[in-house]
């Protein structure tokens, strides 16, 4: 799938930010994935454990993003922002929906994961991620990795 991020220079931080825009429809988390991945290829090569990580944690996040926050509402959008900076990598995805209070979100240990119906996903990102953090609206998540 050919999505292609703009591309925009931070002069405070010097980090390359890429910013997708995205249409609420799962077919596109695949390709939006990918043109993260080439993103970071392009201007830092990155290790495998952090390209699994990243892949891992965009694809959860756009999902998320799009099933829960969106409703799978076709004329909503889900916008991805991706920091590259020299030390670690920062994904933001918003989406358009009414948000949701992260603390509510149980967290699941190893036992409780296996029969939980919801959270898995969000379980997932905070396992993998160095640092997650929300809007106060709860429709943005913030999702920091340290490159390795």
């Amino acid at each position: 799938m050919g999505i292609e991020p703009r591309r925009r220079q931070d002069v405070t931080t010097a980090a390359a930010v890429y910013e997708l825009v995205l249409a609420t429809d799962l077919a596109h988390v695949a390709g939006a994935v990918e043109s993260l991945i080439a993103c970071c290829q392009r201007h830092h090569p990155i290790s495998q454990q952090c390209r699994f990580r990243l892949c891992t944690v965009a694809a959860e996040a756009i999902t998320n993003a799009m099933s829960y926050g969106n409703q799978h509402e076709p004329s909503r959008q889900v916008v991805v922002e991706l920091q590259l900076h020299a030390d670690h990598i920062q994904l933001r995805v918003t989406d358009e929906g009414h948000g949701f209070d992260p603390a509510a979100i149980v967290e699941l240990g190893e036992p409780e994961c296996h029969e939980a119906t919801g959270g898995r996903g969000l379980f997932i990102i905070r396992q993998l991620a160095d640092a997650v953090a929300f809007n106060d609206r709860g429709n943005t998540i913030w999702v920091t990795l340290r490159r390795h």
